[in-house]
C-alpha cells in the first residue's frame, strides 16, 4: 500500500454522488444514532445522545481525513440532494495486518433500495483503480445478514472468522485481479 493515499470525494453512480463529510453533517447523522435496528451491529458510545454519538462519529472521519487515513464519505441521492448514508475506504488493522475495509451505513428509511451495494461498488472500483490495494475487505459482524448480501453482491468472498475489537466477525475480501474479471 502506497504512503499516500489518493482519496477524492465526487464519484458518481448512476443515483449517488459522494463529498467529504463536514460538521455540518452531524445533525442529519444523528438519524442513524436514534434507530435500534441501524446500530444493532454497531459498538455503542456509551450513553450519549444520538447527536453526541453523530458527533464523535463524524469527527472520527475528520480525523481520517486529517491524517491521511482515508475515511467514510456522505452519500448523497443525485436526485434529491438528500443524505441517504454514509460509505467508503477505511484502513483497518486485522490479525496484524493492515488493510483497506469498504464501509457502508444507510439510513434505514433507505434500506432496501439497492444504495449500500451501489455505494460500495462506488469506492471499490476507486481502490482499484488508483491503485491503493491489491484487495479491498469488508468487516462484517457474523450475525450481520444485510451487510453480508451486500458483500456477496459485489463479488467479496468469506475469507475467514476472526475477533476484531472484541467483534466476531467475518472478514470478507475481492483482489484486484477478482474485481477485474467480474466487471470486465
Amino acid at each position: 500500500m502506497k504512503a499516500r493515499y489518493d482519496y477524492p470525494d465526487g464519484l458518481k453512480s448512476q443515483r449517488l454522488i459522494t463529498r467529504l463529510l463536514t460538521v455540518d453533517d452531524v445533525a442529519a447523522w444523528a438519524r442513524f444514532f436514534e434507530d435500534e435496528d441501524a446500530l444493532e451491529f454497531i459498538p455503542t458510545f456509551g450513553h450519549i445522545s444520538a447527536l453526541e454519538a453523530a458527533d464523535l462519529w463524524i469527527g472520527r472521519q475528520l480525523e481520517r481525513y486529517r491524517d491521511n487515513r482515508l475515511g467514510l464519505q456522505a452519500l448523497i441521492d443525485q436526485a434529491t440532494g438528500e443524505l441517504v448514508g454514509l460509505c467508503g475506504l477505511l484502513l483497518q488493522e486485522v490479525d496484524g495486518a493492515l488493510e483497506i475495509e469498504v464501509g457502508y451505513h444507510i439510513l434505514k428509511e433507505h434500506w432496501g433500495k439497492g444504495y449500500a451495494p451501489e455505494a460500495a461498488r462506488l469506492f471499490i472500483e476507486s481502490a482499484f483503480r488508483r491503485n491503493l490495494a491489491d484487495s479491498v475487505i469488508s468487516i462484517i459482524d457474523t450475525k450481520n445478514r444485510r451487510s453480508q448480501r451486500v458483500a456477496d453482491k459485489n463479488g467479496l468472498v468469506c475469507e475467514k472468522q476472526t475477533d476484531w475489537n472484541g467483534m466476531d466477525v467475518y472478514i470478507y475480501r475481492i483482489s484486484k485481479d477478482q474485481w477485474t474479471s467480474c466487471t470486465a
